[in-house]
C-alpha cells in the first residue's frame, strides 16, 4: 500500500473523508517539514510513511469519539510542529484555531507552513501557557483545547483549562498507561473547573501502537490565581 492510501483509508477508518485537496494540503505539510526538520529540530520520524501514520494519522485518532463539527475555535497547546492542530485543520476547515508554543523558531516555521498550506483563521502565538492563560484574550475563549503528549496530566490540566470556556472540551492525547496520571490528576481537575467525562483506548491504523485520549468537560470557571507564574506548575503541581 503506498503512503497516499494509508493516508486516505486510515483517516476513513478514523471516521474522517479526506478531499484530493486535504490529501494535497498533508503531502505539503509533510515536504514542509522534512525541509524545515534539517535545519531545526521538529521531529524524529521522517520517513514519509512513518510521518503519516505516527504524526498525521495519530493527530486525527480523537474524531473516532469526538465531533469536530461541533466546535468553531481551538486552542493547541504545545503544538512543536503543529500536532495535532494542524491536521485537525486539515481534516476540519471550519476551525479557528489557535498554536501555542514557547520557541520562537517554531512559530516561525508554523507561520510559514500554514500560510503555504492556504490554511485560514490560524493564529500562531509564541509564549508560555502561565502567562497566555492569564490574559484575556486567550483566557476562556475555546470551545476546544487539545493538546499531545506535553506534560503530566496534574500539570497539563493547569496549562489547558483557564482557556477554555465553561462547558468547552480538553482532550488530552497520551500513551496507553494514563490509570496512574488520572488518579493523580483528580485533585487539579477539580481546583481547576474540570471534569473526566471518558478516556477512549484507540489503536493507530497500520501499527501495533495504542494510545489514550482523555475527555474533560469544563465544569465551572478556573479560579484567577491559575495558572500560576512560570514554571510553578510543573515545579508544584496541584496533588
Amino acid at each position: 500500500m503506498d503512503s497516499k492510501e494509508m493516508l486516505v483509508q486510515g483517516s476513513k477508518e478514523l471516521g474522517i473523508v479526506l478531499s484530493d485537496e486535504q490529501v494535497s494540503q498533508f503531502y505539503q505539510y509533510y515536504q514542509e517539514l522534512v525541509t524545515w526538520n534539517q535545519k531545526m529540530n521538529l521531529t524524529a520520524i521522517t520517513e514519509e510513511k512513518e510521518v503519516i501514520v505516527k504524526h498525521f494519522l495519530d493527530c486525527l485518532t480523537p474524531a473516532v469519539n469526538f465531533d469536530f463539527t461541533t466546535c468553531t475555535t481551538l486552542i493547541d497547546m504545545g503544538t512543536g510542529a503543529g500536532f495535532p492542530g494542524i491536521p485537525l485543520k486539515i481534516a476540519y476547515p471550519h476551525l479557528k484555531i489557535t498554536l501555542v508554543d514557547s520557541l520562537q523558531k517554531r512559530i516561525h516555521f508554523l507561520q510559514e507552513v500554514t500560510k503555504g498550506l492556504g490554511l485560514e483563521n490560524v493564529e500562531c502565538v509564541h509564549g508560555r501557557a502561565e502567562e497566555l492563560g492569564q490574559n484575556s484574550i486567550y483566557r476562556e475563549q475555546y470551545d476546544l483545547c487539545v493538546s499531545r503528549a506535553v506534560a503530566h496530566l496534574s500539570v497539563l490540566y493547569e496549562y489547558t483549562l483557564p482557556f477554555i470556556k465553561t462547558g468547552g472540551v480538553f482532550l488530552a492525547l497520551k500513551g496507553p498507561n494514563v490509570k496512574e496520571e488520572l488518579e493523580e490528576g483528580k485533585k487539579a481537575l477539580q481546583v481547576l473547573g474540570g471534569q473526566w467525562k471518558q478516556t477512549w483506548i484507540i489503536s493507530l491504523p497500520y501499527s501495533d501502537i495504542t494510545h489514550s485520549i482523555v475527555q474533560i468537560k469544563k465544569a465551572r470557571h478556573t479560579p484567577t490565581q491559575y495558572p500560576r507564574k512560570a514554571g510553578k506548575p510543573s515545579k508544584s503541581p496541584i496533588i
